[in-house]
C-alpha cells in the first residue's frame, strides 16, 4: 500500500481546500491511502533557536508532522491563495519539513501541489510559490502535474468537490501521478 500525506493550507474546518483533500482520500486508486495530516495550525512558527534535538523532542506537533511525512511515500500540498501567495500555515509546515537542511522529512519526496481559488486565476501564484518553497526544501516536485482549480466556488455550487466529476477525476490523476513517481523512485 502506498501512502500519500496531504497537507492542507487552510485552517477552516469546512474550507474548500480541506474538501479538496477529502476528495483526494475518496478518489485514490486501489492500493493508495491518502491521509490528511491534522495539526498544522498548532505548529509553532519555525525558529532555528527551537529547532534543536532537545527542543523538538518536546514539540509534539513538529515531531508528528516530520514523522508523518517521513513515513509517507509522497506528499500532496493543497493551497488556497492568500493575498497573492501561499498561506502562512503551509509555508511554516514546509519550513519545519525542510530541516535539517539536506535531509529534512520532505527531502526527495515526490510532491504535487493542488491550488484553488474562487477567481479564474485558480490560485496560480500560490501554486507557483508553494512549488518553489517545496523544491527549495528538497522535495521532488512533479513537473508534469498541474492542477489549479479556478472558479472553484461556482464549479462545486455549494456541494462537495468529490461530487464534481471533472474535479474528482483531476484530483485522482494527481494522486495517481504521485503513486507512479513513488514507484519510479523505489
Amino acid at each position: 500500500m502506498s501512502r500519500v500525506i496531504a497537507l492542507v493550507g487552510s485552517l477552516r474546518a469546512a474550507s474548500i481546500t480541506r474538501r479538496l483533500a477529502e476528495t483526494a482520500t475518496s478518489v485514490a486508486p486501489e492500493g493508495v491511502e491518502v491521509v490528511i495530516h491534522e495539526g498544522l495550525g498548532d505548529l509553532p512558527f519555525y525558529n532555528e533557536d527551537i529547532d534543536t534535538p532537545e527542543s523538538v523532542a518536546s514539540l509534539d506537533t513538529v515531531t508528528a508532522l516530520r514523522a508523518a511525512v517521513q513515513d509517507a511515500d509522497a506528499v500532496l500540498l493543497l493551497t488556497p491563495e492568500y493575498n497573492g501567495t501561499i498561506p502562512a500555515v503551509l509555508k511554516n509546515a514546509i519550513d519545519w519539513l525542510s530541516r535539517p537542511y539536506g535531509s529534512g522529512a520532505i527531502s526527495t519526496k515526490p510532491t504535487a501541489v493542488i491550488s484553488s481559488s474562487p477567481s479564474s486565476n485558480g490560485a496560480r501564484w500560490a501554486k507557483e510559490d508553494t512549488e518553489k518553497a517545496a523544491r527549495i526544501a528538497g522535495a521532488s516536485v512533479l513537473d508534469d502535474v498541474d492542477l489549479a482549480i479556478g472558479g472553484v466556488v461556482a464549479a462545486i455550487d455549494g456541494g462537495h468537490p468529490r461530487d464534481n466529476s471533472q474535479i474528482a477525476a483531476d484530483i485522482a490523476e494527481v494522486v495517481t501521478a504521485l503513486t507512479r513517481a513513488k514507484l519510479v523512485d523505489a
